[in-house]
């Protein structure tokens, strides 16, 4: 019966320090804390939708939708509808989606997905640097929403509803 205890207090103690690395990796800036804002880092690339030079710092006191996503995840195609009707109806009201497409070496297939789906956004070649600055991009798709202040302040894991992003946009826009 001790011995049943002790395994439940090791257990118990290997989880608690678990959660506790956890916790001071999002400290030293992989991810932010819960709670915590995480400031998106600038970058300058060229777009792949109109070939044009694309500065962060144009969108500076916009909320952006940043996605990350690959031409061969089912998950991430079938976002792109709710992407572009996004871009669409909020671009007058200060807002824009920004894609980073993380396919390595095929850029007639991703410039045919863009032309093919009247892509309406910037798409981007992601690079590690990005990647990393957005806290680490370790699935696909992941997007993040970003409020006028230039502060991720959403995370999205996976393949998400356009209702669910519609919601999440229109609360960050109304805010201050």
């Amino acid at each position: 019966m001790k011995l049943k205890y002790f395994f439940l207090v090791i257990m118990l103690f290997t989880a608690v320090m678990a959660c506790k690395q956890n916790e001071q990796e999002t400290r030293i800036g992989l991810t932010p804390a819960i709670g915590e804002r995480m400031q998106m880092a600038p970058f300058k690339k060229s777009s792949l939708t109109d070939k044009a030079i694309i500065d962060s710092r144009q969108y500076d006191g916009q909320v952006l939708l940043v996605t990350f996503f690959a031409t061969w995840c089912p998950p991430c195609i079938q976002e792109i509808p709710a992407l572009i009707a996004l871009q669409n109806s909020y671009k007058s009201k200060g807002f824009s989606v920004v894609a980073f497409s993380v396919d390595e070496g095929d850029l007639p297939l991703l410039e045919k997905l863009i032309d093919k789906n009247g892509i309406n956004y910037p798409v981007f070649l992601a690079d590690s640097e990005v990647a990393r600055s957005f806290g680490g991009v370790t699935g696909i798709p992941v997007t993040f929403l970003v409020n006028r202040e230039g502060e991720i302040v959403k995370k999205f894991l996976g393949y998400t509803s356009h209702e669910i992003l519609e919601e999440d946009i229109k609360t960050v826009l109304t805010a201050g």
